[in-house]
């Protein structure tokens, strides 16, 4: 499929947007927790893949770009707004979300990750949303391994602290 949209069809360029959209959608939300924002930053990384199909090299390579740009592009926007409330559109789908059993995106820990630093916040969305390694992690978001540890091992620790004072 990539090498036919390197190429220039069109189709096949639609079909890898199609195949990947749910993950850079999903990285997207669970960092902003806001479905246009989600929406706008998926638009404009596959906007920015059009303009850089060329200098992908494998699907492998496209998977790490994709989440690469995502990541970064959520912390662009994240120090250009500072967003942190949820839009009143948006109520009704966090209701939705506070039903599943996914403990981790509950109402009480997304507000809890939202209070984190963006690197923070980065690093515990890849490494439990994307289900990814400090390994993988240090190079999506060019740091080096030790400090992706560091950076999950603080945000951990502030959430524990965190979800203890919150105890009666």
């Amino acid at each position: 499929m990539l090498p036919k949209a390197q190429s220039g069809d069109h189709d096949a360029f639609a079909k890898l947007v199609e195949q990947h959209e749910a993950m850079v959608y999903s990285l997207a939300y669970h960092f902003f927790n806001d479905r246009g924002r989600a929406e706008e930053i998926a638009q404009d990384v596959f906007l920015q893949l059009y303009r850089n199909l060329g200098t992908i090299e494998s699907d492998a390579h496209l998977l790490f770009w994709l989440r690469q740009v995502t990541t970064r592009r959520c912390i662009d926007v994240t120090r250009r707004t500072r967003l942190k409330a949820v839009s009143l559109e948006d109520a009704g789908e966090l209701r939705a979300a506070e039903k599943r059993s996914d403990a981790l995106f509950d109402r009480k820990m997304r507000a809890l990750l939202d209070e984190l630093p963006d690197i923070q916040r980065v690093v515990v969305t890849l490494r439990y949303q994307e289900d990814l390694d400090p390994s993988d992690i240090c190079q999506i978001i060019k740091l080096p391994v030790n400090t992706v540890k560091s950076h999950l091992h603080r945000a951990l620790q502030s959430l524990r602290r965190r979800l203890g004072e919150q105890q009666p």
